[in-house]
């Protein structure tokens, strides 16, 4: 996905807001006009259900007309189409070779929706039947104290064109009622009470109690398309991938704090095509600490259930509650160390709510790298793989220089605000897993 460039700092950089275009390149594409207020436009660029790419336009250059935004969606979406017929995602097509050559000679967007390929051929691939799609599903949303976003994840779920087999909603170590009373309103959901706190430990909780084929976790700050579980289904029609992710949208952008976040504090850009996370990718990589963070977010992630036998269940000292973060990705690690695969299929979309003031955000990247930094000594740990150290003692420092001296040019504003409580938070996750992993091994 090619990303039309622009000043970066703008977005996080004052108290104005972005706001959110969604296009369907089945329409006829109109022009964007400036909003008063707004400091820019996050534009997303879909075919029908499918995510093709995105752009961000800052408010210097709107308005902009059609023929223009014509323009920057053609390079945006030919390069993830491109991916999808140089990687063999679709099915083999009739003169694939010319198609790529129009795509490539013409850069055009009126000419790439007229191809019969691949946009009709994006339909056909993802409204294909497969084995996998009588394979059951259970969601399993792990809240605390969040009633009234819990209602607003629990309403995005009745939308959805396939529904999962179950719902439930884990209620972990509530101080009252309310998320109790909002499941009561959902006769679909089931209810479950664990009065143990940890993410972790909720997210185990409900792996047990889930009948379903497929275990799909989403948060109670999120809403989902209502084409996520199909989405989701596709995603495991290869029977070597235990784990999908997909991508993870922001349902608003209106504090300095949300789009510090979408613009980079969390360390990670979401691509609008497949990617195959494999052994050759785990193998290639592990000398370094291999990247398992990229793979996706827990707040849009699902797995066989026969892979929690196979490499067992999410380490309750990571996760919110316990060391912060990564009980996610340091799964993902033990899957892939294993052999098997996880992919990214960015059509299973979800829409999450970033933290929207300053101290919640520093909170949340404080317990992020300390996470992080946890997950890393656990991974090398148990399997000897001293990348991950390599990662601790040498790429992080290198990463957060650059991120001081890039912050000090930048004022610490947008997405550098958070730089000084996530270096807090790796030396916090080293002493953390001195005082809890080293003294659980004893016993």
């Amino acid at each position: 996905m090619q990303i039309v460039p622009h000043d970066r700092r703008k977005p996080g950089g004052d108290g104005m807001k972005w706001s959110i275009e969604n296009i369907d390149l089945e329409q006829e594409v109109h022009g964007i006009s400036a909003q008063p207020g707004n400091t820019g436009t996050f534009v997303l660029f879909w075919w029908r259900n499918i995510p093709l790419g995105y752009q961000e336009l800052s408010a210097d250059r709107l308005p902009i007309s059609a023929v223009a935004l014509s323009s920057i969606i053609s390079r945006t979406v030919a390069s993830t189409i491109n991916h999808y017929l140089e990687e063999d995602f679709l099915p083999p097509l009739p003169r694939i070779k010319g198609v790529r050559q129009k795509l490539e000679q013409h850069y055009n967007l009126e000419t790439i929706k007229k191809l019969e390929s691949p946009l009709s051929s994006l339909d056909r691939l993802y409204s294909s039947n497969s084995s996998v799609d009588t394979q059951s599903v259970s969601v399993v949303i792990c809240t605390r104290n969040r009633p009234q976003q819990l209602d607003e994840c629990l309403q995005s779920l009745q939308h959805l064109v396939d529904y999962p087999a179950e719902v439930l909603v884990v209620d972990n170590a509530p101080v009252g009622n309310e998320t109790k009373a909002v499941v009561k309103n959902y006769p679909k959901v089931k209810y479950i009470l664990e009065l143990r706190p940890g993410l972790s430990i909720a997210r185990n909780t409900g792996i047990r109690h889930a009948t379903g084929d497929i275990i799909a976790f989403t948060d109670d700050d999120v809403k989902v398309h209502p084409h996520w579980i199909e989405r989701v289904r596709y995603g495991f029609q290869n029977p070597n991938v235990m784990v999908v992710t997909g991508l993870m949208l922001p349902a608003e952008l209106e504090t300095p704090s949300q789009i510090a976040f979408h613009d980079g504090a969390y360390g990670f850009e979401w691509p609008c095509r497949p990617i195959l996370y494999d052994v050759h990718y785990f193998e290639e990589r592990k000398r370094f600490g291999t990247p398992v963070w990229q793979i996706g977010a827990g707040a849009n992630m699902a797995l066989r259930r026969q892979v929690v036998d196979a490499v067992g269940d999410f380490n309750e000292l990571l996760g919110a509650g316990a060391s912060g973060c990564s009980e996610d990705s340091e799964f993902w690690y033990r899957v892939l160390a294993a052999g098997w695969t996880c992919r990214y299929e960015p059509s299973a979309v979800v829409y999450h709510y970033h933290r929207g003031d300053l101290v919640s955000l520093k909170k949340q990247q404080y317990a992020y790298m300390r996470g992080h930094v946890v997950a890393l000594l656990i991974q090398a740990s148990q399997h000897r793989h001293w990348g991950n150290l390599f990662r601790l003692s040498v790429a992080l420092p290198i990463y957060y220089v650059r991120r001081f001296l890039e912050g000090t040019y930048n004022r610490f504003q947008g997405k550098y605000m958070t730089v000084f409580v996530e270096i807090k938070g790796c030396f916090a996750g080293i002493l953390f897993f001195v005082r809890h992993y080293a003294a659980a091994t004893k016993h």
